[in-house]
């Protein structure tokens, strides 16, 4: 695949070729390792630079001293430094989660175009990425962009939900590492957009409180449609655990809860407040519909709402 041919050539064309041959491989190895984060883009990488930004610019509201404030457009300028944050420290847990064979044998069904089941990359040559990937992330975040507590609690909390059957033993435990998880990811896309630490001010404390409480009360949405796959694992999911109609019942209180309390408690516009109870209440209505493919929709409808609510602090 990646030969070329030297003989009955010149040295410009050699040049040209062998160039051309570096830049395949390259590209074919960043693909592959690009491809274990794809399906995070729209539940992380996404949200958590929008939360960044916006938090970031009304970083006042929380009582940061207004002295220390970024002006926004050097907040919008980090948007590379926020980016590649996010994405460093979440390339480790995404392989840490796909390289076991279990999983490879769950993606060959489900996502046959992931890097391994693809046989783009080896198990083996996955996990030596990981090893380098964690650190380098970690000497990211305290010498150049920032995040560096939030970067090390990703590390443990990765490994608790991959290594130490964090996202298997219990519902509980596995909703208490993904709020703990989005918390860490959001606050740390905050401190590099501001380019400092994060004072621990009450308010913001009790923002990120409210976020990491809205995630453990309804992120196992992402478990509805997964039962089966999940039963058969043998996997304590809380619809598996509770069934599967207290569990709808339970996401869909609590987004009608979170979509007016959240507004309130910001002080939102009447018109921000619709919008987050009318998108939270076409989540709560779906996920009691009980169908799989509404499920993956709804999910989908779960994350533009969470979006919302990160970025209510700057459009209220």
């Amino acid at each position: 695949m990646y030969t070329f041919d030297l003989e009955g050539t010149g040295l410009g064309a050699m040049s040209f070729q062998l160039a051309s041959w570096v830049t395949s491989i390259m590209v074919f190895h960043l693909y592959s390792v690009w491809l274990f984060t794809a399906s995070d883009l729209k539940t992380i990488v996404g949200p958590s630079l929008l939360f960044g930004l916006a938090n970031a610019a009304g970083a006042s509201s929380y009582g940061i001293d207004l002295s220390m404030l970024p002006c926004p457009k050097k907040i919008l300028l980090r948007t590379p430094l926020i980016l590649l944050w996010i994405w460093m420290n979440l390339l480790p847990f995404t392989i840490n989660n796909q390289k076991d064979p279990d999983a490879i044998r769950e993606d060959t069904i489900n996502k046959p175009w992931r890097t391994l089941p693809s046989g783009r990359m080896s198990s083996r040559q996955a996990k030596f990425l990981m090893v380098a990937v964690y650190p380098l992330a970690v000497c990211l975040s305290y010498l150049l962009v920032g995040g560096a507590r939030q970067s090390l609690a990703l590390v443990v909390l990765g490994t608790w939900y991959n290594n130490f059957a964090g996202a298997d033993s219990s519902f509980f435990t596995k909703n208490f590492i993904n709020a703990l998880g989005y918390v860490s990811f959001t606050s740390g896309a905050m401190e590099v957009a501001l380019g400092f630490p994060l004072p621990l001010k009450p308010k913001l404390l009790q923002w990120f409180c409210i976020i990491a409480a809205i995630i453990f009360t309804t992120i196992h949405l992402q478990d509805m449609p997964d039962q089966e796959g999940d039963s058969v694992k043998g996997r304590k999911t809380m619809p598996l655990v509770v069934g599967d109609k207290w569990a709808r019942w339970t996401i869909a209180s609590f987004m009608i809860f979170w979509g007016s309390t959240c507004p309130w408690l910001l002080h939102e516009t009447s018109m921000t407040t619709a919008l987050s109870l009318g998108l939270a209440g076409v989540v709560a209505l779906r996920v009691l519909l009980r169908a799989v493919e509404s499920d993956r929709l709804t999910f989908k409808l779960w994350n533009l709402w969470m979006t919302l609510i990160f970025i209510l602090p700057l459009v209220g």
